[in-house]
């Protein structure tokens, strides 16, 4: 969801930028009157000599009672949703590393995605399971899975989701020396043509 939320996000930024900077870009280098053509009336930057904000345009509103409040609330709305956008961007982060207890006391860390590759190889190994993809997420020292199964068009969810429990993610929990290894699973059927009876 973040990731579409991401690209929706930064085409429609992008879009307006480059719309207003066309449009300036216009007016500045005077090319509706050097090209021989008009823009809409009410269109400004027509001229190479106009300026983006008047004098009038900046205070026109100024003495206004509301206008104040509204600016105050949009600027505030902004910044909350920023806010939102840059947290979720760090709370959703792959786990780079996993830190074991090696047992001296020191510790030891383990590579992340070689952690994700190999639950998602044991994952694909399972009767039934077409593809897996792994995500580790949470802190070093306690990380959670995103995992997401492709299953075959035979294949039922709950006894998958058991035997992924029981072996894939038992296993990483125990070779890793974890106290426990929460995963979320999200399954999906592979897509296959009816077959026909005759």
């Amino acid at each position: 969801m973040l990731r579409i939320v991401n690209r929706v996000v930064t085409a429609l930024i992008g879009l307006v930028l480059l719309a207003l900077g066309l449009a300036v870009l216009c007016g500045g280098l005077g090319l509706p009157r050097s090209w021989g053509f008009s823009m809409p009336s009410g269109w400004p930057w027509t001229h190479g000599a106009d300026v983006l904000l008047s004098d009038h345009n900046r205070t026109k509103w100024q003495d206004q009672g509301w206008w104040w409040p509204v600016v105050i609330a949009v600027l505030a709305v902004l910044l909350v949703l920023t806010l939102w956008w840059l947290l979720a961007q760090l709370r959703r982060r792959r786990l780079r590393e996993v830190l074991i207890d090696s047992g001296d006391g020191g510790g030891a860390q383990l590579r992340g995605r070689a952690m994700e590759d190999v639950i998602a190889a044991e994952a694909e190994a399972l009767p039934g399971v077409d593809r897996a993809r792994v995500t580790l997420t949470g802190r070093r020292t306690r990380p959670r899975a995103r995992i997401g199964l492709l299953l075959a068009a035979h294949a039922q969810p709950g006894p998958e989701a058991h035997r992924l429990r029981a072996e894939a993610i038992e296993h990483a929990v125990v070779s890793a020396g974890l106290d426990a290894l929460p995963a979320e699973v999200r399954m999906r059927s592979a897509r296959h043509r009816a077959e026909r009876v005759s």
